[in-house]
């Protein structure tokens, strides 16, 4: 059984804010439900903390779980992020705070933004956090998440 205990032993790189957590699940910040608590969920429930709360990215423009259709291939996003023209302005691939970012999952998000074309790209454990911007120059790794109005 999962116990929010074992979750707090990692510290995230991430504001800590009042999250809700009632037996083995947690109260999504932008589906106002629900949901499984699973490593992967804790982080990504930090991570729309700094997105809406301290970064200033509108709840009603993030979408979760997104599906999309790479090749044959099913997939879902785990936060798609729209511009105020409803065009694809972030995809964000979130991982557990114990899963090692590497390059094969820097080539999963890669993979996905080349069916969504979304102007940044991000991947995320809470504890280490990679940002890269795409137009027309190519692509550049940032050191800061952009704020929303910078887009």
């Amino acid at each position: 059984m999962i116990k929010v205990a074992d979750f707090n032993k990692t510290k995230l790189k991430l504001p800590t804010f009042e999250i809700l957590v009632q037996d083995r699940k947690v109260r999504c910040l932008i589906r106002k439900k629900w949901v499984e608590l699973t490593p992967e969920e804790w982080v990504r429930q930090h991570f729309l903390n700094l997105l809406v709360n301290h970064l200033g990215y509108p709840k009603g423009l993030i979408k979760l779980e997104q599906p999309l259709r790479y090749f044959k291939n099913s997939k879902r996003s785990d936060i798609s992020i729209l511009n105020r023209t409803q065009g694809l302005f972030m995809v964000v691939e979130c991982k557990a705070s114990q899963v090692y970012i590497d390059q094969e999952v820097v080539k999963q998000v890669s993979e996905y933004n080349k069916v969504l074309k979304a102007s940044y790209m991000s991947v995320t454990n809470g504890i280490n956090h990679f940002v890269w911007r795409y137009n027309d120059e190519g692509v550049k790794q940032l050191s800061t998440f952009p704020e929303y109005g910078d887009q």
